[in-house]
């Protein structure tokens, strides 16, 4: 190929910063392939690059770090020429040894001119706005979960249709309740979210299951946490109303009763303060860190300056960038609430015979990041730019307005369980690779990281952000679409998840500690 054939580099790759070392392909680009640098220097692709992976425009010694973003991603295991693919054959993770600074990039969004934002949502009791109005079922025990599970069969089709103001009957089942100690770690945590859901504001109606024998028992489920006096709520052991039968009779019957009540409740204008919104990703890729990600963090930042609650979530998925989040934070003490989890998940992880350096996932992979400090980068550009206000642990009420931070782990349906415990009444996921994460009774927005996913999994996606990469679409724009579909979706309109009921198996609390 001539250079006068050549392609510019900026029209094949994403070079995100001045100084890096490396560009993403924005379309796969084979060996031989010959790209012009900005004075019109020739750049030879020497290997074939897939689109989302990472090429070579700067030489890197072996043991030299390689940088993207304007940060270390790692370290050339042997030594990177121009052109090259910068991937696992020749980069590798590096020793993670930051110096911590608090508070030192503390920006406070400005809220934007024009009206504040209103949505239609659910005024409860306690003053928290709801954006669903459903019945839940929550189990104490996992011995209970078959028979919450069959009750709740019992409202799925048309049963519905006569009560059009109550979104479902959701059955939230897990594998624990019994077989531990209900005052240790895991079982404060378990109870912790299990209140969490029986107090949410998208919960009108609920019904808690419980065999009668487990360690952890109804009453304490309900006990020690104010449920809203406007929630319904129903009690029932298997043990006690004499098997499963009867108490699915029972059950039934519970609900039956609530519905006309809850159909009753209309949805009222609520200022968008009142929006919880929840931050996660999954099946990440090349173009998470560009394109939906910081897409939402746009969105999360003027949600933050209206006076709403904004929480990033997945500690291990933050691990190496969290020097970022530090700079951000209000004070010292929340800046080191998140450097505590962080030597946790150290202490954690190799109590498992791991490290927190195990990340990216194979799928993560193919699609281009290499290291975790490469993926923890572009996750944390879900949290905009907006001052780091709180540190919460998992399934601990989110109460600070503002952008925040929940340690949890980074498997999606776990990070997502506490997010919602936590109060989250909207949350957005984005995804490179293909999601179908569901997470009743909250709606979930999904946004494609790029159009070729998009365009394979459209019925599975609510938005699009690899218009931004493609050029059809600013990030901004793209932002302002995210921010628009949030308060659609806070105000009722349903997303794709939602159309294919989506969420009920996907409540998966986190789970530590010995079963005996």
């Amino acid at each position: 190929m001539t250079t006068d054939a050549a392609t510019a580099l900026a029209d094949a790759t994403l070079l995100l910063r001045p100084d890096d070392d490396v560009a993403v392909a924005t379309r796969d680009l084979q060996s031989g392939t010959v790209l012009l640098l900005d004075d019109g220097a020739p750049l030879t692709v020497t290997q074939s690059v897939p689109r989302g992976h990472k090429l070579a425009v700067r030489p890197v010694d072996a043991g030299a770090p390689v940088h993207k973003y304007g940060q270390s991603i790692g370290r050339a295991t042997v030594p990177i020429a121009v052109g090259d693919h910068v991937h696992t054959h020749n980069l590798g993770m590096a020793d993670v040894d930051q110096d911590y600074e608090f508070g030192t990039a503390r920006v406070v969004p400005p809220a934007p001119e024009g009206p504040r934002p209103t949505f239609q949502g659910y005024r409860r009791a306690d003053g928290r706005v709801g954006t669903r109005n459903y019945v839940a079922i929550l189990t104490s025990v996992n011995c209970s979960a078959s028979s919450a599970k069959l009750i709740a069969d019992q409202f799925r089709g048309p049963v519905l249709d006569a009560f059009p103001n109550v979104d479902g009957v959701v059955a939230l089942t897990h594998t624990s309740g019994c077989g531990m100690v209900p005052t240790s770690e895991g079982g404060q945590m378990l109870l912790r979210t299990l209140r969490g859901y029986a107090t949410h504001p998208n919960v009108a109606g609920l019904l808690v299951l419980g065999l009668g024998c487990e360690m952890l028992q109804v009453d304490q489920v309900l006990g020690g946490v104010e449920i809203p006096s406007d929630t319904l709520v129903q009690q029932l052991t298997i043990q006690e109303s004499g098997g499963i039968r009867r108490t699915v009779r029972a059950g039934v019957e519970a609900i039956q009763a609530m519905l006309p009540q809850l159909d009753a409740r209309r949805r009222e204008e609520c200022d968008v303060s009142e929006l919880v919104l929840g931050l996660n990703c999954g099946g990440s890729d090349g173009y998470s860190g560009i394109t939906a990600n910081p897409a939402l963090g746009w969105a999360s930042d003027r949600l933050v300056a209206w006076g709403a609650r904004s929480v990033l979530a997945e500690t291990p998925e933050v691990f190496g960038a969290e020097h970022l989040l530090t700079r951000r934070a209000v004070s010292p003490e929340v800046g080191q609430r998140l450097l505590d989890r962080i030597d946790w998940w150290r202490a954690y992880a190799e109590q498992g015979g791991g490290s927190l350096d195990n990340n990216p996932s194979p799928g993560n992979k193919a699609g281009g990041l290499t290291t975790i400090l490469e993926k923890s980068l572009g996750a944390v550009a879900k949290g905009g730019t907006a001052e780091l206000a709180a540190v919460y642990q998992y399934a601990e009420p989110i109460s600070e307005p503002g952008f925040g931070f929940m340690d949890t782990p980074g498997y999606d349906p776990v990070s997502v369980t506490g997010l919602v415990a936590g109060g989250s009444n909207v949350v957005v996921f984005t995804t490179g690779r293909g999601s179908v994460l569901g997470c009743k009774p909250t709606p979930s927005i999904k946004v494609a990281t790029n159009t070729q996913m998009y365009l394979r999994m459209a019925e599975d996606m609510d938005l699009n952000a690899g218009r931004i990469v493609d050029g059809t679409a600013t990030l901004e724009q793209v932002g302002q679409e995210i921010l628009d579909k949030i308060l659609r979706v806070a105000s009722g309109e349903t997303t794709v998840s939602e159309e294919l009921d989506l969420g009920q198996d996907e409540f998966i609390p986190w789970q530590l500690g010995t079963v005996t």
